[in-house]
């Protein structure tokens, strides 16, 4: 019947910048519905116990045992792409763009500050976490935030535990832009989150002028008595419904509130007005309550993405793990067709033909027949039970399909090698695992940390103390470091991935022409021992085993040690001599 239905717009009085930013979280979601199911598809079978959760439970089968190949995999990708990022304590370091940046003071500074803040911000756990984004969805999202995490007691003493810039983890779900813009850079992005309404009015207070943010969060209490109070059936509110949440009044009810925040430029038509580099904040999809200018130093929202596989055209790339699903399906539908012909052989049907009496079946039974009457089993055809062969095969395709080579989990494969061979065909095999590694590092923990870096920068109006360690005496001591100490014209560079096979293939090839040095004279006069010392000592991560003629020093002092010894022990031989002893 019309006018029965009340259009909940009228009643909110939404803001029309908050609602063309929740009409694009709502239109770029629906575009990627597809994806979606095929990430839950996905994250279905990583995490099965048996076949009943997954779309293996449509098949008519007994058995519902599933094989966790795919999570195999996963696993396997994850520790070996954490190894290669992350192969020894110094896994990054700064590079300078001028000469004054370059000084070995200003180096050592920027290294400390950011190895500091990021074993104090928890940073490779959260990498960890990435990681595994990386590899269940294909894509993995992260924003940088400054924070001043502390403790006030009820005497007023406040205990500060970590004040600087923190690496944040986005659920792929949570994050919606243009899937088909040029760049991801240049794409406007809204990030979904959800906060409790006394969070909210915690954020609020902690604000300066927070008169504007108090009239908003009043108006949304009121909402919620009117929604709250009456029927929800009566209104048309699809666009103010969050994800997660049956309808308006189950929302208004659950002491939550859903955030949209808007990260980019954009246009609000019925002001004319044009929001350029903006961080903006909804509420209830209805209300601006933060808009501000991003303050970042980059000219750019702080929010990273990196993709597995890219596609042409589309801005969700794939992962390692999506053409595999069907494999999957195919191993666990022939492992409990298997074991279905196997429970058929131990408990056969029976083949029961003309006149036979009731029977139990059971060992030593007698069973009674009439004339042309018979009872006998119905023997399945055997050849199901050949599937082991075929699960095998599938199995190898998928180690090898995504990129994960049996050889990087200690599997060598078969035939007599020699130790070059088996440096070249590793190489080779890990190829894509490394490219993915070094893509990994190069377009998402590059710029990730360039931000902490600039974050820190930016925020710090205070004295900070660093622990730093002096590699060369491997003891520790503390600096105090103020907001020009991180002012440098450089970036910070990971090159834990980039190094991690070259170093492997550096050292090999070093060994094997110091080998052709010792073993040829004529050669060995042209070769530098100095210099195969030194690069020796970088490329294995111990520089401070290398000192300029270290050796012959070493060898002077402990000569010298021996005669000071030698003299000693004649002199208290003398002194035992003239007492008598």
């Amino acid at each position: 019947m019309a006018g029965t239905t009340i259009d909940i717009s009228t009643i909110l009085d939404p803001h029309s910048l908050a609602v063309d930013i929740s009409d694009r979280w709502t239109s770029w979601n629906n575009r990627r519905q597809g994806k979606i199911e095929e990430w839950k598809e996905l994250r279905n079978y990583l995490y099965a116990t048996d076949t009943k959760t997954t779309s293996n439970a449509k098949l008519p089968w007994t058995n519902s045992t599933t094989t966790p190949k795919l999570t195999q995999i996963a696993d396997n990708l994850h520790a070996n792409y954490f190894a290669a990022l992350f192969p020894q304590r110094r896994w990054f370091k700064f590079e300078a763009h001028d000469q004054t940046s370059a000084t070995k003071v200003k180096r050592n500074v920027i290294q400390a500050y950011m190895d500091n803040k990021i074993r104090q911000s928890d940073f490779e756990n959260t990498v960890s976490k990435l990681i595994n984004d990386y590899i269940q969805y294909g894509n993995c999202f992260a924003t940088v935030d400054y924070i001043t995490d502390s403790i006030t007691f009820e005497n007023g003493e406040e205990v500060v535990n970590y004040v600087g810039p923190k690496l944040v983890r986005v659920s792929p779900f949570d994050i919606v832009f243009n899937p088909t813009a040029a760049s991801f850079e240049s794409t406007p992005k809204i990030v979904r989150s959800l906060m409790s309404l006394g969070e909210l009015k915690r954020k609020i207070e902690e604000s300066g002028d927070n008169s504007y943010y108090n009239a908003i969060f009043e108006r949304m209490m009121s909402n919620r008595a009117a929604v709250a109070s009456s029927d929800a059936s009566n209104y048309k509110a699809d666009g103010y419904i969050a994800d997660g949440f049956g309808d308006i009044k189950e929302y208004y009810e659950s002491n939550y509130v859903e955030i949209l925040t808007f990260y980019g430029d954009i246009y609000e038509a019925e002001k004319g007005l044009f929001h350029k580099n903006r961080i903006i904040t909804v509420v209830d999809r209805a209300y601006v309550i933060f808009n501000e200018q991003n303050p970042s130093w980059l000219g750019k929202a702080s929010i990273f993405h990196a993709g597995w596989r890219d596609r042409p055209d589309n801005l969700y790339s794939m992962g390692p793990l999506d053409n595999l699903v069907g494999m999957q399906y195919r191993i666990d539908h022939l492992e409990n067709l298997k074991a279905d012909v196997f429970d058929q052989i131990a408990y056969p049907m029976l083949k029961i033909r003309g006149d036979v009496e009731d029977f139990d079946f059971a060992p030593g039974e007698r069973i009674y027949i009439g004339e042309e009457g018979d009872v006998g089993y119905m023997s399945p055809d055997v050849t199901a039970l050949n599937a082991d062969m075929q699960i095998q095969v599938l199995e190898a395709k998928m180690e090898m399909l995504a990129g994960a080579p049996r050889e990087a989990m200690g599997i060598r494969s078969a035939g007599e090698k020699t130790a070059f061979e088996v440096q070249t065909l590793m190489t080779s095999a890990s190829r894509i695992f490394q490219h993915k590694t070094a893509h990994f590092e190069r377009v998402f923990l590059e710029p990730i940390l360039n931000a902490m870096l600039e974050a820190g920068r930016r925020n710090m109006n205070y004295v900070d103390v660093l622990r730093v360690l002096n590699d060369t005496t491997n003891t520790q001591y503390f600096i105090d470091i103020t907001k020009e100490d991180l002012k440098a014209n450089g970036k910070i560079v990971p090159i834990g991935a980039r190094h991690f096979a070259e170093r492997a293939l550096r050292v090999q090839n070093l060994t094997s022409l110091y080998q052709i040095k010792a073993g040829d004279p004529s050669v060995g006069v042209h070769l530098s021992g100095k210099e195969f010392a030194r690069l020796l000592t970088e490329e294995l991560g111990e520089p401070a085993l290398f000192a300029e003629n270290i050796g012959v020093k070493e060898q002077f002092d402990t000569q010298k040690r021996a005669v000071e010894e030698e003299v000693n022990m004649q002199e208290e031989q003398q002194i035992a001599m003239e007492k008598g002893l």
